[in-house]
Order: C-alpha cells, then structure tokens, then sequence
C-alpha cells in the first residue's frame, strides 16, 4: 500500500501550533518563529500555484470539445 492511499491524520502540524501556548517564548525566539512561519506561507503559496497551474493544464487537456 502506497503511502499517498492513507487517511491524512487529524490535526496538521499549523492547527497544532496555533494551540501552542506563546508565554513561554523570548521575543527574539518570536521573531525567529514568525520569520519561519512566513517563509512557510511562502512556501505553500508557490506550491499552490504550482498546482493550480497543473490543474488547469489538467482540465484543458481532458476537457470536452462541443460538437
């Protein structure tokens, strides 16, 4: 069984952090997190695109041309 065919657990990683208590945390260590997490945003924005783009060259490719 390939690993992709699994149910995706629930509670990602940034639902688990969003309930992360923050008090314990320097405002340098904060900075460093905030940092860190924009550079995520960044990253999952440029994978959305990625796909997005494979979406639509997936749709035009398999879409039904009107007689």
């Amino acid at each position: 069984m390939d690993l992709d065919d699994l149910p995706r657990p629930k509670g990602d990683a940034a639902s688990k952090l969003a309930m992360e208590d923050l008090s314990p945390y320097s405002q340098d260590e904060l900075e460093e997190r905030v940092a860190l997490l924009e550079a995520e945003i960044a990253r999952v924005k440029a994978h959305h695109g990625k796909a997005a783009a494979h979406r639509s060259a997936a749709d035009a490719l398999f879409k039904k041309s009107d007689p």
